[in-house]
């Protein structure tokens, strides 16, 4: 697969403060990479230094195998701030500037503002829009001059529900489209919603990079339960396919380390007399992983 960015022992330094801190990894072409961590964790300070907006204490990175090219630049969208637009200005106007800057065909602009959901407020002044429209007028802006990667930064900070939700859909829209996507975000569920890879940060370090589908790649847990507690629990015990049994309060919980279907435990369990009142296989979300990758690795 084509690397668009690779990023080799990156490191800044803000006085004593390390805010990244030997940062490597490489972004494939056509999938949405996750920046994942918590406030202070190094994105943004990561994005503004590919970008050529925060200088590097130590290492490197290249754009679509170029270090330092000014040309590369120039494949890449970006929204690092919160949208900036001329407030009386309609939204069609302030996107005809931001074409005359870039370079772009006027003709782009009903295309990118149908893409975005706002090409019927096109004559619509930037100060009526609600914030959600702001960002979304943004991400038109972005892709005006059509970038092989776009990077977003935290882009539903601040949103409402609805607004997040027409975000995300216009992220994968555009993700479909094979543009390559980095979003920086502290929101879990936005990572595990959007994007196909995730690079977690905490305080300016690596702690995992791969793909989300590898990071899930757990078989998962069993919840199961029965009137007869004792036989069940030590059946469960018996049992090569289980990691670690824990009581959840009328039933288990049965972390697996083989796979096996709820269908064929319900059968071994009921060929040994044992009735169950309660039996799902549930897989481990996003959410939990983290949360065992930065216990495990801080």
């Amino acid at each position: 697969m084509e690397k668009v960015l690779e990023i080799n022992n990156l490191t800044k330094q803000f006085g004593k403060l390390t805010a990244v801190n030997d940062l490597s990894f490489s972004v494939e072409k056509g999938n949405v990479y996750g920046l994942l961590g918590p406030n202070g964790s190094g994105k943004s300070t990561t994005l503004g230094m590919i970008l050529n907006v925060v200088n590097p204490t130590s290492g490197n990175w290249k754009w679509f195998g170029e270090e330092h090219s000014i040309e590369s630049l120039k494949k890449v969208g970006a929204i690092i701030e919160r949208p900036n637009f001329y407030p009386y200005l309609s939204a069609k106007k302030n996107l005809e500037i931001v074409a005359e800057i870039k370079g772009a065909d006027y003709l782009k602009i009903e295309e990118k503002l149908k893409i975005v959901g706002l090409w019927e407020r096109k004559n619509d002044k930037f100060s009526t829009f609600s914030l959600g429209m702001k960002q979304r007028l943004a991400i038109a802006g972005a892709m005006l001059n059509d970038p092989d990667v776009l990077i977003l930064d935290e882009p539903t900070n601040g949103l409402d529900p609805q607004g997040i939700i027409k975000i995300r859909e216009i992220i994968q829209d555009i993700a479909a489209q094979g543009t390559t996507i980095i979003l920086a975000s502290h929101l879990l569920d936005e990572v595990e919603k959007v994007c196909s890879h995730v690079v977690i940060l905490e305080r300016g370090k690596t702690l995992y990079s791969g793909s989300v589908d590898e990071m899930t790649a757990s078989y998962g847990y069993i919840e199961v339960g029965s009137n007869d507690s004792q036989k069940l629990q030590n059946f469960l015990e018996s049992m090569p396919y289980f990691d670690k049994i824990t009581s959840q309060g009328g039933y288990f919980k049965a972390i697996l380390k083989e796979d096996i279907s709820s269908e064929s435990l319900n059968k071994l369990l009921f060929e040994q007399g044992v009735v169950v009142n309660h039996l799902v296989k549930r897989k481990e979300s996003l959410e939990q992983q983290f949360l065992q990758i930065t216990q495990k690795l801080k």
